[in-house]
């Protein structure tokens, strides 16, 4: 039996005796996907089970038409199995009506006797060894073939890879892997074979025809794009099951699968995707885009309630110029991470007075925490050790290596360790006046282990604990995540740390140690931290409120004063958060203008125009609308460590020809430009910019 659904944009066909579908668009330059595969894989009384889910019973086929909140659709669902096993899954398939999204989930039954271990959802399998379907691609449309691929957390490294390039992963092994869950355990390591999680994006960059492959949330489960170009294109994506055990007469279901055709010659491929899965999930994006200061770069865990007051009355004095709106109170004032009710004793009188004389002086406090991760040290792990997650030997599991040591995450499927993190953020908000929280290192909740609660999936988990504690703090309480699975947040956090931490050296260090760590990919580093600003980009307003962390200004450090200028042009041109982290009472004059240059923040993303053409984008454009009319800032970046001779022409930014006023905004030189001739030419020095 062949099950059709019909849009605008699509023709879907799915046959019920194979378990097999096609999905055929109607732009005829576009690939056809053919004979691709569902399935699912299990474990039941230790044995595992792979199920195709083809079925030799029909089962009812329910066609009806969705007015939904993410859009209009027609749909059909249709039952398959039992299998021998008593498994039962019922297929949920949609085309929008105005939009070219196919959409689809898996809703499992179990009507065994017996409890079940659910591995993974394969949603789809196309192209592996020859068992299941093909993405049709004519040859002249797969010349110069790549992938987009998205890191799982804030931190996690995005970046676009050509078919013949090796995906980037940490080489730090357990002191890394557990904030990296985008299915690195699984790569092979070999060029042209790449993952991505949440989404991710295969194409053509000579042709420009694309496909988004995704989910629209990570409610239910993590979820991972798998591509591998070799003999055929490769094109996979699955569910992470994490050994949930569902019951006899329990089910579960994965969250919407989407797949999209773009065109990646058109502005903003990935903005009708991005504004689906935010109505998908209640996106929360009308919060103020903040500026501010945070002790962290100057201070690190160094911080006293007297190095605070000294900041704010430097910030005070400078206030006509740099007219922040939050001081926030980064890492080191909690006696301990893990135990966030009391305080180390250079706070003396604690929090709250702190938070007093922030906000007579005219700024918002701001707050650090870490509700979800526990140091080695903290009181936490002998009041409650059952609070703590453990593997299946009993041991704590290693939530990554941080404040050197070897961390550990609260279990908060344990309702009582959850409630522990809400009391520490609505403490902060209620007892000690912090309308802004910093919640940080929040992927800890979603580490493999062993449960208290052994029926829920790790992203499960994390949804609902972050679902807590906005809860917990209320609806007016700014909240930005940081180390924070990208699907997690979305709907709960007004603002989203999407890129690694900054650092005031351009490549990655340790203890001055640059040899070994400057290719490390997520580690602290203003190069990191660039490379997710651009990458990430559009999510700004869509998701959330951007965070591209601070800008570091200081002399002297590691930061060169092109780099310095680069780091604040890419965050500028983000429309995101602007925060300063230095010494404000110290910062030359000289440094202390190019901050203020970027005050009141733009708040408008910029268009990063060759995201999907190499691994760190090059090129920048945000077109504005003002009292001179309408005008655009123009960014190009040199990467390299050698500096470069550039000459740059309008149709370098997708500008139409024409005569232009040309401005080079960090030395101020200008000139008018007539149609054909470039609009600049410089020498531009390593890491350096151009901003026009």
């Amino acid at each position: 039996m062949t099950l059709i659904l019909e849009s605008k944009n699509y023709r879907f066909e799915y046959r019920s005796e194979s378990g097999s579908f096609n999905l055929f668009p109607f732009e005829v330059d576009y690939p056809v996907f053919k004979n691709c595969r569902l399935g699912i894989t299990y474990t039941r009384n230790k044995k595992q089970y792979t199920w195709s889910m083809t079925s030799q019973v029909e089962n009812e086929v329910e066609y009806k038409r969705v007015n939904a909140h993410i859009g209009s659709m027609d749909q059909f669902s249709t039952g398959v199995g039992p299998d021998e096993q008593g498994v039962y899954a019922q297929l949920i398939f949609e085309l929008l009506d105005d939009a070219p999204f196919f959409l689809w989930k898996i809703v499992l039954e179990n009507r065994g006797d017996a409890p079940i271990q659910v591995e993974r959802f394969d949603l789809l399998r196309l192209g592996k060894n020859g068992l299941s379907g093909e993405l049709e691609v004519p040859d002249d449309k797969k010349e110069d073939l790549a992938f987009f691929s998205n890191g799982w957390q804030s931190w996690s490294l995005s970046a676009a890879y050509g078919a013949h390039e090796k995906q980037r992963f940490s080489r730090l092994g357990a002191i890394t892997r557990p904030m990296d869950g985008a299915g690195e355990a699984e790569h092979s390591g070999k060029a042209g074979h790449f993952m991505s999680d949440f989404f991710g994006v295969l194409g053509d960059r000579r042709s420009r025809w694309g496909v988004l492959a995704g989910f629209l949330s990570q409610r239910e489960q993590f979820g991972v794009v798998e591509a591998a170009f070799d003999r055929s294109i490769r094109l996979n994506m699955w569910a992470s099951g994490d050994n949930t055990r569902l019951d006899p007469g329990a089910s579960m279901q994965t969250d919407w699968a989407v797949l999209s055709h773009i065109d990646l010659s058109q502005p903003d491929p990935l903005g009708a995707y991005l504004e689906l899965a935010a109505r998908e999930n209640g996106a929360r994006t009308s919060s103020k885009v903040f500026s501010g200061w945070c002790s962290w770069y100057e201070y690190y865990q160094g911080i006293s309630a007297a190095k605070i007051k000294e900041n704010i009355e430097a910030l005070q004095d400078q206030k006509d110029r740099l007219p922040l709106d939050v001081i926030q109170i980064d890492d080191g004032y909690e006696s301990q991470v893990g135990d966030w009710l009391t305080c180390k004793s250079d706070f003396p009188d604690g929090m709250k007075p702190l938070a007093a004389a922030i906000k007579e002086n005219g700024y918002t406090p701001g707050l650090w925490l870490a509700p979800f991760i526990v140091h080695p040290a903290a009181a936490i792990n002998q009041t409650h050790p059952e609070w703590i997650l453990c593997n299946e030997k009993g041991k704590p599991v290693n939530a990554g290596f941080g404040w050197n040591t070897f961390t550990r995450a609260l279990d908060i499927s344990n309702s009582d360790a959850l409630a522990y993190a809400c009391e520490a953020v609505k403490n902060a908000v209620d007892a000690w006046g912090y309308p802004y929280l910093k919640l940080d290192f929040l992927y800890a909740a979603a580490l493999q282990g062993k449960r208290y609660n052994p029926t829920l999936t790790r992203a499960q988990i994390l949804r609902r604990g972050m679902e807590a504690l906005r809860k917990a703090v209320g609806e007016k309480t700014f909240l930005l995540g940081c180390g924070l699975p990208l699907g997690a947040g979305i709907g709960v956090v007004d603002g989203m740390r999407i890129s690694a931490d900054v650092a005031a050296n351009w490549e990655p260090a340790y203890l001055g140690i640059k040899t070994f760590f400057q290719q490390e990919p997520f580690m602290p580093s203003a190069r990191n931290a660039v490379q997710n600003i651009l990458t990430r980009m559009p999510m700004h307003r869509r998701w959330w409120v951007n965070d591209p962390d601070c800008l570091i200004l200081r002399q002297p450090s590691g930061l060169k004063d092109a780099e310095v200028r680069s780091l604040a042009t890419v965050i500028a041109l983000s429309g995101g958060m602007l925060l300063l982290s230095d010494d404000m009472s110290a910062v030359s004059a000289e440094r202390m203008r190019i901050a203020e240059s970027m005050l009141p923040v733009i708040g408008e993303r910029g268009r990063v125009i060759d995201w999907f053409d190499q691994g760190m984008p090059q090129k920048v454009r945000l077109d504005l609308n003002g009292a001179a009319g309408k005008w655009s800032l123009l960014a190009w970046f040199n990467w390299s460590a050698k500096k470069q001779k550039v000459v740059l022409t309008a149709e370098d930014f997708e500008l139409s020809a024409g005569d232009y006023r040309v401005r080079s905004f960090w030395d101020g030189m200008s000139q008018r430009v007539s149609a054909g001739e470039p609009l600049w030419s410089e020498v531009v020095p390593p890491h350096g910019c151009v901003l026009l």
